[in-house]
């Protein structure tokens, strides 16, 4: 019988960053709905992605499709096929669910990357590349400030990746 495993180790990310984003899945309820109820799906939805458990997530899954899925059965399919993927995100505590609901930071950062690279064409040294690397995340942030939008929505999740991830987190007296 095949163990499950634990939540944060590298497999379970890549399934559930390559599986379902849940950005996507969301936009792709709406997609089935029409425009003017997009609101109501909106709240409906919301209990389902926030769930503090699965048996939680279950029941408010049961409810909005209950509630949507007759009139847009494509949203019932959608949500009950993508089920086995979703399950995994609800194992993390909702402040890193956060900032792992999309993958969207990371498909931009390696945009970035692949259009440095793009644009450099070959680098004479593995320095090289890893200094055009370097540079482009330094243009993220030129004055090196930070945001204060992304610091408020990263403090709550760095303090739970501490706490469950507590054995691979380096301690602070390291740094």
């Amino acid at each position: 019988m095949p163990t499950t495993p634990r939540p944060g180790t590298s497999s379970d990310i890549q399934r559930l960053t390559a599986g379902v984003c849940i950005i996507h899945l969301i936009r792709n309820t709406f997609r089935y709905a029409s425009r003017k109820y997009w609101d109501q799906i909106s709240r409906d939805l919301k209990p389902v992605y926030s769930a503090p458990t699965i048996a939680a997530a279950e029941t408010a899954r049961d409810e909005f499709l209950d509630s949507w899925g007759r009139a847009y059965p494509a949203i019932r399919t959608l949500w009950m096929n993508a089920w086995a993927e979703f399950v995994p995100f609800l194992d993390y505590d909702l402040e890193i669910r956060r900032v792992l609901c999309s993958t969207n930071a990371i498909e931009s950062l390696n945009a970035r990357f692949r259009r440095a690279v793009r644009a450099r064409g070959h680098f004479p040294t593995e320095q090289a590349a890893m200094k055009t690397l370097y540079l482009v995340v330094r243009s993220l942030d030129p004055k090196g400030t930070g945001q204060t939008r992304w610091t408020m929505r990263w403090k709550p999740a760095l303090n739970a990746f501490a706490i469950t991830f507590a054995d691979r987190m380096p301690a602070a007296e390291d740094h």
